[in-house]
């Protein structure tokens, strides 16, 4: 008989890098189990987001895959992150102190030994300096118990190696940015089309980041709902309980309309093709002639005189007779 093969918890993103730590752990005999974490930022199955076919990467490895959704302590967290954010709204660190706690819950289900991620010294500038992943572990009670085995040769020695269930000489250097030694070592594990660099995360973009700073800095704890909403449209902020959406596509049209709540308002151009317009907030009856306008400004109807725009509030249709909007009467609320 053998000895059963020592289980480790991997925190699986569908990037390269995760993927190669997994497969260098099942390299050097360990039993690999993943970890996939969803957020509201961070959707692998929405087509947003990370955007990564988790399941089909999880197979590709041969590995048991466990998803895990942060929600409402996500949100919750990220109303005051312990660390602070990044050039966006990304609460980098604390974001991974959350995931790391979900490994860890998972690590002893299973009776795991250690945890792994494929995070590479000094590649992101927020969460994978050094002293950032030693806060991280800290914070999480997890020290000596992650290992990075693609930069864990440049790392102080974790518990696994003091152990001697790893070896030094079987982890690795990489350093920095740059991709090259990834892409040499997705050749040798036959990693076909690897996925490209950069993060999933929308609060790493400057642009998401500002949409999502204004609505933390109006609505005290935002819903799913209120994040699904961020993602879409063009987002103007009419006072300070009241925001206008305008779809700019038939998806996010469509998606307006599932989103809206009973006590939304919902506009459409009566006559001309154009946007799904969605009003929310305690003052939405003062604004929709305005709104109305600006909803005509991005549809096909004719600046030269006014247009009739539909009003859907709590399942009751109206309609106003509108003017389209001049950008210098709406460019000053865009988000």
């Amino acid at each position: 008989m053998t000895d059963e093969k020592k289980k480790v918890v991997a925190l699986l993103s569908g990037g390269l890098d995760s993927q190669l730590a997994v497969r260098m752990m099942q390299e050097q005999g360990f039993d690999v189990s993943a970890v996939a974490i969803k957020t509201p930022f961070c959707d692998f199955d929405c087509g947003r987001g990370c955007g990564f076919e988790i399941r089909e990467r999880a197979d590709d490895l041969n590995v048991n895959l466990k998803t895990v959704y942060l929600g409402d302590e996500y949100i919750e967290m990220l109303k005051h992150p312990k660390y602070g954010t990044g050039a966006g709204f990304n609460p980098c660190v604390d974001c991974r102190s959350m995931m790391f706690k979900a490994a860890e819950k998972h690590m002893k289900e299973i009776g795991a030994e250690f945890i792994i991620s494929g995070e590479v010294l000094g590649q992101r500038p927020m969460s994978q300096h050094a002293p950032a992943l030693r806060t991280i572990e800290k914070e999480t009670g997890l020290l000596g118990k992650i290992v990075r085995p693609l930069s864990a040769a440049l790392l102080p020695e974790t518990d696994p190696e003091k152990d001697g269930l790893i070896k030094r000489e079987n982890l690795g250097m990489i350093r920095g940015r740059t991709r090259r030694a990834q892409l040499d070592m997705a050749k040798k594990y036959g990693i076909e089309n690897p996925p490209n660099a950069g993060g999933g995360c929308l609060l790493t973009d400057p642009a998401f980041g500002l949409r999502a700073k204004d609505l933390f800095s109006h609505i005290e704890t935002p819903t799913i709902n209120d994040i699904d909403l961020l993602k879409i449209g063009r987002q103007f902020r009419l006072d300070e309980e009241t925001k206008l959406v305008v779809g700019r596509n038939k998806d996010e049209n469509e998606m307006i309309k599932a989103i809206a709540l009973p006590n939304d308002i919902l506009l459409e151009s009566r006559d001309h093709m154009g946007p799904v317009s969605i009003l929310r907030g305690k003052n939405v009856d003062n604004f929709i002639e305005f709104a109305s306008s600006v909803t005509l400004r991005y549809s096909d109807a004719p600046s030269e005189k006014r247009s009739y725009v539909t009003i859907n509030k709590d399942e009751k249709k109206d309609e106003i007779i509108a003017e389209r909007a001049t950008e210098e009467s709406y460019i000053k609320f865009r988000i």
